[in-house]
C-alpha cells in the first residue's frame, strides 16, 4: 500500500486540511528522505518527513500508513516524532501580527482616501469664472 504525502499529512494531523499540507508541499517547506518533495509523492513505511511548521522544524519518521481520517489518538501511532522542543513563542511577535488598530472617521489625520476626497471637493469649487479672472490677469 502507498499513500501520497499530501494525504498522509492531513490524516496523521499535520495540517487542518488537505489543501493546506499540498500548499506546504508547494513551498518547500516538506521534505522526505533529504530531498524536496511534492505532494503527489507517494510514501513508504521509514521515510523521514521533515517540515517546517512556522518556526518550528519537525522531524518524523513513518510507521504506519493510513488514507483514512483516524481518532487523534490513532493518528500519533503514524509516526515516530523525533522533532526538538516547540520553541517559546516571543511575545513582541504576538503583538506583530495583530490587526492595526481602527481609528475611526474623522479622528487624527485625514487617511490618504479622506485627502483625495477634499482635494477633489477644493477642485470642484474652483468655477470657471474664477480661472477666467485668473487668465485675465496673466493676459
Amino acid at each position: 500500500m502507498s499513500v501520497r504525502l499530501d494525504k498522509w499529512l492531513n490524516v496523521a494531523r499535520m495540517f487542518k486540511t488537505r489543501t493546506q499540507a499540498t500548499h506546504a508541499c508547494e513551498l518547500g517547506r516538506v521534505q522526505v528522505n533529504g530531498q524536496m518533495a511534492k505532494a503527489h509523492r507517494h510514501l513508504a513505511p521509514g521515510d523521514r518527513i521533515e517540515l517546517t511548521q512556522g518556526d518550528w522544524d519537525r522531524i518524523l519518521i513513518v510507521k504506519e500508513l493510513r488514507d483514512r481520517p483516524v481518532p487523534k489518538a490513532e493518528a500519533a501511532l503514524l509516526y515516530e516524532d523525533q522533532s526538538p522542543p516547540r520553541p517559546a513563542q516571543d511575545p513582541f511577535s504576538r503583538i506583530l501580527r495583530q490587526a492595526p488598530a481602527r481609528r475611526d472617521p474623522g479622528a487624527g489625520r485625514p487617511t490618504k482616501k479622506e485627502r483625495r476626497e477634499m482635494e477633489k471637493w477644493e477642485e470642484g469649487t474652483d468655477g470657471p469664472d474664477e480661472q477666467a479672472v485668473e487668465d485675465d490677469v496673466w493676459d
